[in-house]
């Protein structure tokens, strides 16, 4: 049986170089692969005085790629548990279990 294997990170490519995420003053929990549409995003949102209602194309394509970011990774985890899954499965079946109800010696 070949085992499947699991790969780990992004596929998104990351486009905004740590160069331009420390002079545009990104935090690092937000150095992701969508960093590139948060620097434009930023850039709006101060020159409009944070206005709502200001800004919304840019914010709704930085929030598509960042969910986006997230279902990926959900996916990713999900394989990864029926990979786990599987291996305890097979693993199990090489052991008998522990029967839950015991048998007598009189049965």
């Amino acid at each position: 049986m070949a085992e499947e294997e699991v790969k780990l990170g992004s596929s998104k490519p990351m486009i905004a170089t740590q160069e331009e995420m420390v002079e545009a003053r990104v935090p690092i929990p937000y150095r992701d692969q969508c960093a590139h549409l948060l620097i434009p995003l930023n850039k709006c949102r101060v020159a409009e005085f944070y206005l709502p209602w200001k800004c919304e194309s840019e914010r709704h394509s930085y929030e598509k790629c960042e969910y986006e970011l997230v279902m990926e990774r959900m996916l990713q985890m999900q394989k990864i548990r029926e990979l786990e899954e599987k291996k305890k499965a097979a693993k199990l079946q090489g052991k008998s279990p522990i029967p839950l109800i015991p048998s007598t010696a009189n049965a």
